[in-house]
This record gives structure tokens, C-alpha cells and sequence, in this order.
């Protein structure tokens, strides 16, 4: 793998995201599990990582059918997580 700019803040986004998931809970509690749209009982972590999976799906199947750039897969990828952390 090379080290370059993107790989490094694709890594920093996904550390914000963990740090940004640990203050949430701290100050505004409430991981019970919550049925949704799937059927699964998922906290606010499952959602994440339904989330982070999702999109690595989502920008993989952009670059093989569009190639670069990859605002579109970028766009799709930000609406999948709305929809998981709002209704799954």
C-alpha cells in the first residue's frame, strides 16, 4: 500500500470518526439497540461500521464502473450513512 495524502486522511477520517462516535456517547448516552429498516438490532457502533463497510462497497463499485473521480461514489456513500444512522 502507499503511504500518500489520501491514504493518510482516509486513516485520520476513520480515527474522527471513532473519537467523534466516543464523544457522542459520553454526553449524550444511549446506545440501546434499536430495530430498523433491515430487521438487525443495531447500536450507534453497528451503525458505523454498517456505515464504513457500505461505503468501501460503494466506492469500490464506482471505480470499477466510472473510474475516478470519485465525487459520485462520494455523494452515494454520504447518502448510505444518512439512511443507516437514520433508519437502520
Amino acid at each position: 500500500m502507499a503511504w500518500t495524502w489520501p491514504t493518510a486522511a482516509f486513516f485520520l477520517f476513520i480515527l474522527a470518526c471513532l473519537v467523534g462516535m466516543g464523544v457522542w456517547e459520553r454526553y449524550r448516552p444511549g446506545g440501546d439497540p434499536r430495530r430498523g429498516v433491515l430487521g438487525l438490532d443495531t447500536t450507534r457502533g453497528d451503525r458505523l461500521f454498517i456505515t464504513l463497510l457500505g461505503s468501501a462497497f460503494i466506492f469500490l463499485a464506482w471505480l470499477w464502473a466510472f473510474g475516478t473521480p470519485l465525487w459520485g461514489g462520494l455523494i452515494i456513500s454520504a447518502g448510505w450513512g444518512f439512511f443507516v444512522f437514520k433508519w437502520v
